[in-house]
Parts: structure tokens; C-alpha cells; sequence
């Protein structure tokens, strides 16, 4: 089974950056699509960003032309570049395969505020 581990957020003022990481296993990494997913406080989980094991990327309109997501499939990681963070990008990340399978890491809290 899946096993993640998301690093890298943090506290960052509105039209900043970060970068988060995210550590797999118990998967076969390089034929498995990946996502990145966010939490906001009161919403649902939403996915943010994939990338198939080709490497073609989608992206949720909210994000388009901001974050760039990418992966290293010799350290079976996958990556999420964010750029001109707002307010609202605010959320707990979390990496997962794509689809989607219930097994979670702690995620990563963004904090995107002055």
C-alpha cells in the first residue's frame, strides 16, 4: 500500500513561493500517477495537480499558470512548485497516487498570509 510523507510548507506572504516534496513507497513509483491534493478548513479535499508517469500534468483551474508539479521517479518523488500563492491557497497538501486510494499522509500546512 501507498506510503507518503509531504514536506515543505510553511507561513509565506501572499505572492510568494514554495516548494513541497513528497516521499513515496509500497508502490511501484515510476507507472504510478501522482496528485497533489488540498484541505482547506470547512472544505473538501480537492486535487490541485497530476501527473501521469509520462509526465503529462493537469492542473485545477484555481492553480493554472502558478504551480508546477513534477516528479523524480529515481528518488520516488514527486513535487509541487508554487508560485504567487494567495490567500486562498491556504490548506493542508497532500500527495497521493491517482486516482486517489484512502490511505493519507499527515500532509503539509501552507499558511499563505501577511
Amino acid at each position: 500500500q501507498v506510503q507518503v510523507v509531504e514536506s515543505g510548507g510553511g507561513l509565506v506572504q501572499p505572492g510568494g513561493s514554495l516548494r513541497l516534496s513528497c516521499a513515496a513507497s509500497g508502490i511501484i513509483f515510476r507507472i504510478s500517477a501522482m496528485g497533489w491534493y488540498r484541505q482547506a478548513p470547512g472544505k473538501q479535499r480537492e486535487l490541485v495537480a497530476r501527473i501521469t508517469s509520462g509526465g503529462s500534468t493537469n492542473y485545477a483551474d484555481s492553480v493554472k499558470g502558478r504551480f508546477t508539479i513534477s516528479r523524480d521517479n529515481a528518488k520516488s518523488t514527486v513535487y509541487l512548485q508554487m508560485n504567487s500563492l494567495k490567500p486562498e491557497d491556504t490548506a493542508v497538501y497532500y500527495c497521493n497516487v491517482f486516482p486517489s486510494v484512502p490511505r493519507w499522509g499527515q500532509g503539509t500546512q501552507v499558511t499563505v498570509s501577511s
